[in-house]
């Protein structure tokens, strides 16, 4: 059987540092096809050049044996090749039919609303999803959004569908909706290029699966010649994952009160619901949630960035509502935003610029009124180090680094000032297997020394390893708090659908 699609010798650089080292590999008609690696191997460059983003330096893409050129994604959909980004491409305002009218280019100068309508319901009724098309995307939950983006690529009939890191923003059910979803996809013959760092469902999808490292394509496993223990050994080679221990602690000092914390939108909807939280000295307080039910928007109002319509924060006893960003109090709260690139970073500065925002005034990072850029140098050294940062050459922009490499950057900055709380979202997300294990660490540690935790992840596996205590989040409202060894995960994803526990 000839491949549907053949990568061949790709190879690409930026600025001297090589992101694709000759990587090849094939992926068969009717085959879900997952690419492993370690943030920086080179998965999303890759990407970008199969769907015209990029252009490779050298190397060819094979449609059906036969050599493509892709120069854009116009010339990628041509070729069948479609993707859904970590970061939807939706328009907020325009309705889930318009979003799909827009990923249409046949369509010609006179619109045929009613036959796209009727296609759109033919694909909602095959794969048995429930959609309205009329409904503005805003209204949507995330989860929803990324059906509408798997659907601009099915109306388009593409072959080749690339998915990044697809269940980050699904409950466990919608998860495993998705997956017969995808299963369905392979047995109509698509094939799947999936990006994932999930083992489990790597090891439950997956027909092969090519290990990227250091820009190569390392090995092709087919189903059956690989395991959990293999595929992260040959990930991540001769590094041993970092070792950690979490003690049975017992947490008598309130350091942080939510009471009664309301949001709302100028357009009525409402962010936070009468949202109330406690949480203790040395404590992880886990909040599980599906993507956009106010987690963001919580983590916005404790560090400042979002003023409360109604209710109280409470730090050490002390009334800390209406303080902004930059008082004693909240700066010293550290935090990791949900949008890394959007809110995370200072994209064009360095990344040893980078690294110090929060300190650039400190005494350490300053020679009179000049930064002293040989402590910047050396405090950015260290933080590679420790954190495993795959940097570029130095003095380059930030935002050349992988997405991977931009959440290390941010979370070294946040953790090195030992901040009395935490208010983290989705810290490892698209993180590899060895630098969330070490971000775990970092928490665990950071909890003997007495910071408290707000961890916000989609991850119900991270939250039950980690949490003291797991709050579910819906629609804005706290819908319980339960103790992890007492819930099952279906539980929890009950709860994130609004139910509360009897």
């Amino acid at each position: 059987m000839e491949p549907r699609l053949k990568i061949s010798n790709i190879t690409k650089t930026f600025a001297g540092v090589v992101a694709n080292d000759n990587i090849s590999f094939e992926v068969n008609t009717g085959e879900i096809h997952t690419l492993l690696g370690e943030n920086g191997a080179g998965k999303s460059t890759l990407m970008n050049v199969l769907t015209g983003l990029y252009s490779p330096d050298s190397g060819t893409i094979y449609i059906d044996n036969e050599p493509a050129k892709i120069n854009s994604p116009a010339d990628a959909y041509k070729y069948g090749i479609g993707m859904v980004h970590q970061h939807f491409k939706l328009v907020q305002n325009h309705s889930v039919l318009e979003n799909i009218l827009l990923a249409l280019s046949d369509t010609g100068f006179i619109i045929d609303y009613k036959k796209v309508r009727k296609k759109v319901s033919e694909i909602l009724k095959r794969f048995q999803l429930d959609l309205d098309l009329d409904e503005p995307i805003w209204k949507l939950s995330i989860g929803a959004h990324q059906w509408v983006e798997l659907i601009k690529l099915l109306i388009r009939d593409c072959n080749i569908l690339i998915l990044d890191e697809p269940t980050a923003v699904l409950t466990p059910q919608e998860s495993e909706f998705l997956f017969t979803f995808i299963k369905q996809l392979r047995e109509e013959g698509k094939s799947i290029l999936f990006i994932s760092h999930k083992m489990r469902e790597v090891m439950d999808l997956s027909d092969k699966v090519t290990i990227l490292k250091k820009g190569k394509s390392l090995v092709t496993l087919k189903k059956g010649e690989f395991d959990e223990n293999k595929l992260a050994n040959l990930m991540i080679g001769d590094l041993e994952l970092p070792k950690w221990t979490k003690t049975h602690k017992k947490f008598e000092k309130k350091i942080l009160e939510l009471k009664n914390l309301n949001i709302k939108k100028p357009n009525g909807i409402i962010e936070l619901d009468d949202f109330s939280l406690d949480i203790y000295e040395g404590e992880i307080l886990g909040i599980a949630g599906v993507a956009g039910n106010g987690q963001k928007e919580l983590a916005e109002a404790l560090t400042g960035l979002k003023k409360l319509d109604s209710g109280q924060i409470l730090i050490n006893g002390e009334d800390h509502t209406n303080s902004s960003c930059k008082s004693k109090y909240i700066a010293g709260i550290a935090h990791i935003p949900e949008d890394r690139k959007a809110m995370g970073i200072a994209p064009d500065m360095s990344l040893a610029e980078n690294l110090i925002l929060k300190d650039y005034k400190s005494d350490k990072f300053r020679k009179g009124i000049f930064l002293d850029k040989k402590s910047m140098k050396e405090n950015a050294k260290e933080l590679i180090e420790k954190y495993s940062i795959k940097a570029g050459p130095e003095g380059s922009p930030v935002r050349l680094l992988s997405g991977g490499n931009i959440q290390k950057v941010i979370i070294a900055r946040e953790l090195s000032s030992n901040p009395l709380i935490l208010a983290a979202l989705y810290p490892t997300r698209g993180l590899d297997i060895g630098a969330a294990e070490y971000v775990h660490k970092v928490i665990v540690e950071s909890r003997e020394k007495g910071m408290g935790t707000i961890l916000i992840s989609e991850d119900l596996d991270e939250l039950f390893k980690l949490s003291d205590r797991i709050a579910v989040m819906f629609r804005g409202k706290n819908v319980g708090i339960v103790n992890p060894s007492e819930v099952s995960k279906t539980d929890i994803g009950l709860m994130m659908s609004g139910e509360q526990l009897k």
